[in-house]
């Protein structure tokens, strides 16, 4: 993982140039190896550092493969509230 330190209210992305899904909420919370995100219309989830792709620009690219199958499911649903027309 190259570029800039993660920080608390970081956007997190599954890939760059797409819709943020989340933000940084808390960075090695406890020493941990891990960052807590809040993704929307979802709630808190840990990712290990080992899925970080890249931080850079404020922004966090996380590895899809790399999360666990109930953090990609929410990832699917992000953005489900949101207004089509808006």
């Amino acid at each position: 993982m190259a570029g800039e330190t993660i920080q608390e209210g970081f956007e997190v992305f599954a890939h760059d140039g797409d819709t943020a899904l989340g933000a940084v909420r808390k960075v090695r919370p406890h020493g941990r190896a891990e960052i807590v995100v809040y993704v929307e219309n979802s709630g808190d989830y840990t990712v290990p550092l080992t899925a970080v792709r890249a931080v850079h620009s404020g922004k966090v690219i996380v590895d899809a493969a790399k999360l666990d199958q109930k953090l990609r499911r929410a990832i699917g649903h992000a953005h489900d509230a949101e207004d089509p027309n808006a």
